[in-house]
């Protein structure tokens, strides 16, 4: 499929009107969550079922995408590493040439759509070009994958704050404000920096923080294949790649890490550490 014709098939013939507030449709900006459908909101749910179209990203499960009716037109719009199947400018377009063909659109993004969602600058387009819109609200990743980590974001013993940051820049640089993530007492979670997790560590220790700080990695989080790999800023990176966790993947740096082994409830590291308890009990 030759994604920009059929893009540029879709904007062909297209009125945009000369005044503001003149589209008959519109479109709700909406955070799918960390993937797993069971956490999406009811409102989410409703406008899914009842929109004429969604335009969604690679982050979006795909348990919540079986929850659209098969009559829903599907419009994928993802951004991987290197691989962006539209540009931020053309999705914006997009969504602007739907809700002016009187399309009910719900915009569908991984997590909150206002935490490194770009949905600020979609909405910015949106309101240029006079269209109506609103905004669901998604349990954003640094949440949702924590508590399913059995990681705390903030604990009175160990974390009075927490720092949600972008593990690179827009020009792809992984240049970060090194000594506000280094502060102690405090966590900081780091979206998008599996690939530059070498380098974090290595910033985090040269910028204050101890090498034996507690660090680790969530694969898939909240997810039936949820993989969980802890260590220290010394030793993360290595036990990462022996493990073979891919993206997505969220980073969570602080001694509210050490609480992963005791709070584990979900997916793999929870049935193992059952398993473990059973044994024990049966060698009683």
């Amino acid at each position: 499929m030759n994604r920009m014709t059929d893009f540029d098939a879709l904007l062909t013939g297209v009125q945009f009107p000369t005044t503001p507030r003149a589209a008959a449709g519109r479109v709700a900006l909406v955070g799918a969550g960390p993937g797993n459908p069971d956490l999406l909101t009811l409102k989410a749910a409703r406008l899914l079922a009842t929109c004429n179209v969604v335009v969604y990203d690679a982050l979006v499960g795909a348990g919540v995408m079986d929850l659209v009716p098969p009559h829903v037109e599907r419009r994928y719009v993802g951004k991987q590493r290197a691989n962006h199947s539209l540009s931020q400018d053309q999705i914006n377009s997009l969504l602007v040439a739907l809700a002016r063909q009187g399309k009910r659109v719900v915009r569908l993004k991984g997590g909150d759509p206002f935490v490194f969602g770009r949905g600020g600058e979609e909405l910015q387009a949106l309101a240029e070009a006079g269209v109506p819109f609103e905004v669901v609200p998604g349990i954003t990743a640094a949440c949702g994958v924590s508590a399913h980590a059995g990681i705390p974001l903030t604990h009175r013993d160990f974390a009075q704050g927490c720092l949600i940051v972008t593990g690179h820049l827009k020009d792809g640089s992984c240049n970060l404000d090194w000594p506000a993530l280094a502060r102690p007492k405090q966590t900081t979670v780091i979206y998008m920096g599996l690939a530059g997790l070498p380098e974090i560590c290595a910033q985090l220790i040269a910028h204050g923080l101890p090498a034996s700080h507690p660090a680790g990695v969530v694969e898939q989080g909240t997810l039936p294949g949820q993989r969980v790999v802890t260590g220290t800023l010394a030793d993360l990176p290595q036990r990462v790649v022996a493990a073979g966790l891919k993206s997505p993947c969220l980073t969570i740096v602080g001694e509210v890490v050490r609480l992963h082994g005791t709070l584990a409830w979900f997916g793999e590291q929870a049935a193992q550490t059952e398993t473990g308890d059973m044994a024990q009990t049966a060698g009683r």
